[in-house]
């Protein structure tokens, strides 16, 4: 099964609206569907809910909440961190290239940095 995705608030919304004209068969929901400052704990156990791989910017905090969460709860679609310096356009074309390459089951309970 090809992976989904879920963006948490810090992502830049470019990057989800650029990766869905890019391949628009891609499942990739906006943090719009999350409540603002939604706790990263929470945040991952919607995305975990929903199996969707969680997209983040926020490369501070997340991975040490990531790690609590798969040792709390078992599993994790996998998580994937975006520096902010890396530009747009190449965050686009990653994701896209992993969507295209893999599938789901591979970034399960997975922290992933961008660029690979």
């Amino acid at each position: 099964m090809k992976a989904r995705f879920q963006a948490d608030a810090s992502l830049r919304a470019a990057i989800v609206s650029g990766v869905r004209r890019r391949e628009p068969s891609i499942d990739f929901l906006s943090a719009r569907v999350l409540a603002d400052k939604t706790p990263d704990p929470i945040v991952l156990a919607l995305a975990a809910a929903d199996d969707r791989i969680l997209v983040s910017h926020d490369v501070h905090t997340m991975p040490g909440h990531f790690a609590d969460f798969v040792r709390s709860a078992g599993s994790s679609p996998g998580l994937f961190l975006i520096p902010q310096r890396l530009p747009v356009v190449e965050s686009i074309e990653q994701i896209v290239l992993i969507w295209s390459v893999s599938e789901a089951e591979e970034w399960r309970n997975t922290l992933v940095w961008l660029p690979l």
